[in-house]
């Protein structure tokens, strides 16, 4: 328990700069999830899995310019310093440095059940009504376009390519958020995708219908 609240008091010091969908109660929201994931599926060491959501955000590259790497490099000279063991301590690094999204264009070659357990719980925040939030705060945050059919969504070839798009806030529907539900690990991370999927689905015809003003 000590070491999870000083984990909890060094993840929340460095997410205190991060917008409100990548701050705190992000992370709160993911280790939540998580902790339901590996108690249905009955699998995964929960100490890593708490842990690995406790500091999977503490660096996105989004506010934080630094190395893919810097996460999970942070979180590991913490954990050591506590006195986590080594080999835990690894392996939470492993989750973090290789949890995004866009990671999944380098081929990430992470294959334990704790990270697919994290993984799930990070995509499930990005889908249903608090997925269609923090879309639509970011792209407010970084003054994008909600929409502009002149510019369709795209396939991104390269994970730099992807970090690199300024693209209208609806277009990160169709690149990204409506992707999650087939890419989801464990069979109760898929379950739950689905409903949230089909919520985003209905959100996104909504949207178009009533900017062609068919609604």
């Amino acid at each position: 328990m000590e070491l999870l609240n000083a984990a909890t008091a060094f993840a929340k010091e460095k997410l205190e700069a991060f917008d409100a969908g990548h701050d705190w109660t992000h992370t709160e929201r993911v280790m939540k999830l998580a902790g339901r994931i590996q108690e249905e599926e009955g699998a995964g060491d929960p100490e890593v899995i708490r842990l690995a959501a406790i500091f999977h955000d503490i660096a996105d590259t989004k506010f934080h310019q630094g190395a893919e790497t810097d996460g999970g490099e942070m979180a590991y000279t913490f954990l050591m310093e506590k006195g986590l063991p080594l080999e835990k301590a690894a392996h939470i690094r492993l989750i973090i440095n290789h949890l995004s999204f866009k990671q999944r264009l380098e081929k990430s070659l992470v294959d334990s059940i704790e990270f697919r357990i994290v993984q799930d719980a990070d995509r499930l925040d990005a889908m249903g009504a608090i997925g269609i939030a923090r879309t639509f705060h970011y792209g407010g945050y970084k003054n994008r376009a909600l929409y502009d059919p002149e510019i369709p969504p795209r396939e991104y070839k390269s994970a730099e390519e992807y970090k690199k798009s300024d693209a209208p806030t609806i277009n990160h529907f169709y690149e990204k958020l409506l992707l999650l539900k087939d890419l989801m690990n464990t069979a109760t991370g898929k379950r739950m995708a689905q409903e949230r999927h089909d919520y985003m689905v209905a959100f996104v015809e909504r949207f178009r219908k009533e900017w062609e003003g068919r609604m």
